[in-house]
């Protein structure tokens, strides 16, 4: 085992709790973080001590130093070819998800990592939740019976969707509700989705962009269990960055309920009125401590590149997810079920 040298390119919100994350990790020797905003990139070194912060993202990928990089830049659909570069450049990646904007890119990621003997782990953050890794071993060790059917709906504040709207035009689908698929189908190993269906719901932001503002996706699995995904970006403002979710799954023996709307904690103030602390979908740091799940994965992430050992969530799984996701777009557009077919 070997300490690493970590770079960070993109250190917004989410770039930056993984770049402070790695700052921290006793098994990373260097952080290196690329970043275009001056204010952003003065603000991150002075949080972090990065031996370098540039605003080009090729210095990054062309230094020998680096062992891994994590790509968090935006927008979503242009980060594919710092993916390329920084594979072909052998080193190890953690990228946001979606792993590419289309199957064939995945699939050249696929292919890049395989000849290079390279990690490419994606982030799907929620399997570093308790809760929900609490469900996965709870389905995967029969405790209710045969899974017959599952429901996840989450939803986020509007003032999320107007970023995303305002960068890309992913679908809910393909933004919030790919959390939701991957978890499922991660419970759901080793059983295969064979048929999707959508719809989308559009009130709010499709007046002023292609952007619907909530999408329901059914997918049946090669067993016929049923999943049922909701995901939408129009809750009211609140607490910043806040994000709800409630879980169902349904066994031939029992049944798993997990409410994660975040309302354990409650500040109400005359300012502001009430609002929920430590709700936001990555977490968020409280002094000493980072209350949430992504801290746990970047730390996952290092440790698999320094002790070289698999990647949770991999680039073969972020593959199916879209296959899952964007069957539910064009089923959403077309009005029709989708047969993904059964694949070994």
């Amino acid at each position: 085992m070997n300490r690493i040298n970590v770079g960070v390119i993109g250190a917004g919100w989410v770039g930056g709790i993984r770049a402070n994350a790695c700052a921290i990790h006793p098994l990373v020797d260097e952080l290196h973080v690329a970043e275009i905003n001056p204010a952003r990139a003065a603000e991150i070194a002075a949080e972090t001590g990065a031996v370098r912060v540039t605003d080009d993202w090729k210095e990054l990928v062309n230094s020998p130093q680096i062992d891994a990089v994590i790509i968090a830049s935006t927008p979503e659909s242009q980060r594919f070819p710092i993916v390329r570069a920084t594979l072909e450049a052998g080193k190890h990646v953690l990228i946001e998800k979606p792993v590419a904007p289309t199957p064939a890119e995945a699939d050249e990621a696929i292919a890049l990592c395989d000849a290079g003997n390279l990690k490419l782990a994606i982030g799907y953050t929620r399997r570093f939740d308790p809760k929900y890794a609490y469900i996965n071993k709870a389905i995967k060790a029969g405790q209710i019976g045969e899974p017959v059917t599952c429901l996840v709906s989450r939803n986020i504040t509007r003032e999320i969707g107007a970023k995303i709207k305002g960068r890309s035009k992913m679908s809910p689908a393909a933004m919030g509700g790919t959390h939701s698929i991957d978890f499922l189908l991660w419970c759901l190993q080793p059983r295969l989705p064979v048929k999707v269906y959508s719809q989308q719901s559009g009130k709010l932001f499709n007046k002023v962009s292609d952007t619907p503002d909530h999408q329901w996706i059914m997918v049946t699995m090669d067993d016929g269990t049923t999943i049922t995904a909701g995901s939408g970006w129009v809750l009211p403002l609140g607490y910043p960055q806040y994000s709800q979710s409630w879980i169902e799954i349904v066994g031939t023996e029992g049944a798993l309920t997990v409410d994660d709307t975040h309302r354990e904690i409650q500040m109400n103030t005359t300012a502001h009125g009430i609002r929920y602390p430590l709700s936001s979908m990555p977490g968020e740091p409280v002094d000493h401590v980072f209350a949430g799940a992504m801290v746990s994965e970047t730390n996952h992430f290092i440790d698999a590149v320094a002790r070289d050992r698999p990647v949770l969530a991999n680039a073969r799984e972020a593959r199916l997810v879209m296959d899952v996701t964007m069957a539910a777009d064009l089923s959403a557009e077309t009005g029709q079920p989708v047969d993904l077919g059964v694949r070994s």
